[in-house]
């Protein structure tokens, strides 16, 4: 059995079955994590959302920002509506369905066995694994709970952008979802500077990825994540960066973790949309 970690799809459905044929993937054999962002942007959500959950146990993929955009969208919540393509998610016969299942992934997943943990964005320095695995666990219950309507129209924001255990209620959900679905780049202090999006270097003084963070209290645990086009493929302080930007015509890549050291196998991709609309 293989074990392949794939970076951002964002509706690229034909991209990742190519990738998926270069790889020689069999669902009955071997296992997908995808780090989230299955949509949006691309032109094909709707297949890569049918295709993802019909593989079942066969893969698992956290929750990414633009996964989350869907889920808001849906719940009625317009507020940062663009020329999206989820409509055809958004009015398609199974969308209840899709939503739901949707709604029910994690958005963080570890395997002690393999000594992998995958998010799709990042941790503050503050921390460890099992405080970002309770963390991930408060997220995933606003998430799958009868309240979650309530909190996907009050999702946006950037603050509170420090840690502290003291935080309640919205605050302290917005908080969690934007590290595990939004974060780049954090000061010294370890507060959240989210409108970083740009690659190592171009950062203003006093900022660093959060992998690099001299006090990062997650330091020893193995992490795969997505989320930064711009950093690309990027193996750093016990962590792999796998958005190798395949929706602007970088490529997709799949990481092989239960290989030693894990190997990444790119598929490059033709341009589904130019950067330069998102600035």
């Amino acid at each position: 059995m293989a074990v392949y970690a794939i970076g951002d799809i964002q509706g690229c459905y034909n991209e990742l079955r190519h990738l998926l044929e270069q790889i020689a993937f069999e669902p009955a054999r071997d296992r997908l994590w995808l780090v989230g962002d299955l949509v949006n942007r691309g032109p094909r959500s709707l297949e890569v959302l049918r295709f993802v959950k019909g593989l079942g146990e066969a893969a698992v993929s956290v929750l990414g920002n633009h996964d989350l955009h869907l889920l808001a969208l849906a719940a009625g919540n317009t507020r940062h509506k663009d020329a999206d393509s989820l409509d055809p998610v958004l009015t398609a016969p199974d969308r209840d369905e899709l939503l739901h299942w949707l709604r029910h992934r994690p958005v963080l997943h570890s395997d002690e066995g393999l000594g992998f943990h995958m998010i799709h964005a990042g941790l503050p320095p503050q921390w460890d694994m099992a405080t970002a695995t309770g963390c991930a666990r408060e997220l995933e219950r606003a998430l799958q709970g009868d309240e979650h309507l309530a909190f996907l129209l009050d999702m946006y924001g950037n603050k509170p952008n420090q840690w502290s255990p003291a935080l309640q209620g919205i605050e302290r959900l917005r908080f969690i979802t934007n590290c595990f679905t939004r974060l780049r780049y954090c000061d010294l202090k370890g507060r959240l500077k989210l409108k970083e999006k740009g690659p190592p270097g171009s950062q203003k003084a006093g900022l660093v990825p959060w992998f690099e963070h001299p006090q990062r209290a997650s330091r020893d645990a193995r992490i795969v994540f997505g989320h930064w086009s711009t950093l690309g493929y990027h193996v750093a302080n016990n962590t792999w960066a796998l958005d190798t930007g395949c929706l602007w015509g970088g490529s997709l890549t799949a990481l092989r973790l239960d290989s030693q050291p894990p190997v990444a196998h790119p598929y490059n991709c033709r341009p589904q949309q130019n950067p330069l609309n998102y600035l």
